[in-house]
This record gives structure tokens, C-alpha cells and sequence, in this order.
């Protein structure tokens, strides 16, 4: 992997940051992140081990505010956001800066750090609107398609003043200690390259604060009237928080092209990848590393091959935060 391009902090994510905060409760509810990945199989190929040994549903709420345009009413001061538009031209260095999407994450008090990880790549061809994450994450550590994928500046911004809920990136790579960007996280905002770059969420709340992580997948998030929150499950409430309990993170991405030739072959899907070529690669790979599987029938549900891939382009290991480590029981 190439080393991450060193990211760029914003003290002052918005010129109005109330107007954004106002966003989230007013577009709830939210459903849980854990509903990208099928089973542990497609987990262990996302996050490594630690992830797929997890017991249960992380209290970790997600809502999707925008994918090529905006799905909510009210979202210019994010997606337009001339802030994070310049940050990501001086990140790559590039000439045009096309935001793609935006999402909103909510967590619940959470006991352990999460894993360090790197965010879905975009590659020519092969987007995750029409792909499984875990292929995109796998192709992306592969380095076997360097050639296709696209330079993708992410900004991620908070509101939360609470305890805990550090924000951990890797700007120096995996073997180095990470910095920490900690409270106050209200309307700051780190834009970074996260597709290369590893970051985590520490863990969230005080230590001894109960972790909400018996949540189901069915499950979802609503803002109520007073201001607070509830986990429902059908007619059922599972869980409630009050506002000020929960790390609220917005993420802006958006692809950066070098020049006007650049994103032409972008939109014009020139040498676009296809599925067949992405598995033949990556068997040819599998067999060059003398760990050769059979080719599947269906490369996108077929846990054998998904398995082989994982062991072959496993996560590295990653240098965690001393201070983090007594809270963090995880295998990595």
C-alpha cells in the first residue's frame, strides 16, 4: 500500500454549524452500520478477525444524506461546503473536486475502541452501489488495481462534547503511532486520505458507562420530541440515550481528479473494470502466492473464495494508542 497523503484539520468545519446539527435529528430515523456485511465471513474480509469475533450488534447508527446529489432537503452547507472542496483540491493536489456522498453516523456509548481501518476505495468500473464492500476493501489492499482507482478526499466532521470518542488516523502509516484528535470534537473536522489512511472511533462514554451492544440489525434509531434518542425494534424499545450521549459524525466524500482528463476517463468508464476480470486477478494472484482456490461460480457469495482472499490480503498489523490498549481486549 502507498503511504496515506498527510491529512488536513479544520478547526471550523461550517460557517453554521447549527444549521447542520439540525440535520440529524430532523432526517432519523437511522439503522445500524452492520447491515452492509452479510455474515462473518464478509466481515472478517472487511475489518480482520477482531471484527468478525465481535460478539453481537454495535449500538453504531448510520443514514445516507447523499449519493451522487442530495437525498435530504437543506444539505448545500455539507455537500457545497467550500471548506472541505479546498482541502480536498490541496489534498491530491487536483484540478476538480466532484462530491459524491455524504453520511451521518450516530454511536451510543461504546466500551472498546474499534478496529483501525480503511475506508471503500473506488476503482473504474467497480463502485460499492453495485458491489459488496468487502470486494472493494479487498481489491483495495491487493494493490492489484492501483491503475483504476480513484483518488477519494474524506472529510469527516463531529458534534459531540461528551467523554471518550476519540478520533484515531494513522497520517504516518500502520507501523507508526497514531495521533488523536479528542474532545472538544464540536464542528471540527479532519479531511484525509482513508482510503489509504487508518483511522478508529476510541472507545465512547465514561468507562463505566453501560454499552448498549444488544441491538438487532432490524433494529433503528429515532430522534424524539424532547431532543432524545431510542433504539426501536418494531413496537419494542430496545435502548434510550440522551442527546449529549452520542458521537455524531458527518462524512463528505467527494473524487478528486489530477485534471479536466482525468475525470474524462472517469466519465467515460475508459478501461472500466469488469467483475470477471477483478476475480481472474485476483486467482491469478491467490495461485502466484501458491494459495490457489477453485474458481467460483458466483465470486460475490461464495465464502470459500471470499475466505481465501482474506488470508491472502489480510489487514497489517496496526500500532494502537498505549492509553487505549487496557479498553481494547480485541485480537488484531
Amino acid at each position: 500500500m502507498r503511504p496515506p497523503r498527510p491529512p488536513i484539520l479544520l478547526d471550523a468545519a461550517y460557517e453554521d454549524p447549527a444549521a447542520v446539527r439540525a440535520l440529524v435529528p430532523r432526517n432519523a430515523p437511522y439503522w445500524p452500520v452492520m447491515r452492509y456485511l452479510a455474515n462473518a465471513t464478509e466481515m472478517r474480509a472487511v475489518g480482520g478477525n477482531a471484527v468478525a469475533q465481535r460478539a453481537g450488534v454495535l449500538p453504531w447508527f448510520r443514514g445516507d444524506w447523499a449519493h451522487d446529489g442530495p437525498k435530504i432537503a437543506g444539505l448545500e452547507p455539507v455537500l457545497e461546503n467550500p471548506r472541505f472542496l479546498e482541502a480536498a483540491r490541496q489534498l491530491f493536489d487536483g484540478e476538480i473536486v466532484r462530491p459524491q456522498s455524504v453520511y451521518v453516523n450516530l454511536m451510543a456509548p461504546i466500551a472498546e475502541g474499534g478496529e483501525a481501518h480503511l475506508d471503500v476505495p473506488v476503482f473504474r468500473g467497480i463502485e460499492r452501489d453495485l458491489y459488496p464492500v468487502w470486494l472493494l476493501n479487498t481489491m483495495g489492499r491487493s494493490g492489484l488495481f492501483r491503475d483504476w482507482q480513484v483518488d477519494v478526499a474524506t472529510a469527516v466532521s463531529w458534534f459531540y462534547g461528551g467523554e471518550g470518542g476519540a478520533f484515531d488516523y494513522w497520517a504516518e502509516g500502520h507501523e507508526k503511532t497514531p495521533q488523536r484528535l479528542g474532545a472538544p470534537l464540536d464542528n471540527r473536522a479532519v479531511v484525509g486520505d482513508n482510503d489509504f489512511m487508518f483511522h478508529r472511533v476510541d472507545a465512547i462514554g465514561p468507562a463505566n458507562a453501560p454499552s448498549s451492544e444488544d441491538v438487532s440489525l432490524a433494529s433503528e434509531l429515532f430522534a424524539l420530541a424532547d431532543g432524545s434518542w431510542e433504539v426501536r425494534e418494531g413496537e419494542a424499545v430496545l435502548a434510550r440515550y440522551p442527546a449529549e450521549a452520542l458521537r455524531v459524525s458527518v462524512s463528505w466524500k467527494a473524487l478528486v481528479f489530477r485534471d479536466a482528463e482525468a475525470a474524462r476517463r472517469y466519465n467515460e468508464r475508459a478501461d472500466a473494470l469488469e467483475l470477471d476480470e477483478v476475480v481472474a486477478r485476483l486467482l491469478a494472484d491467490l495461485d502466484a502466492r501458491g494459495q490457489g482456490v477453485e474458481p467460483p461460480a458466483d465470486p460475490l457469495g461464495d465464502t470459500a473464495f471470499v475466505e481465501a482472499l482474506s488470508r491472502a490480503h489480510a489487514l497489517p498489523d496496526r500500532v494502537y494508542p498505549s492509553e487505549a490498549e487496557t479498553r481494547h481486549h480485541a485480537t488484531r
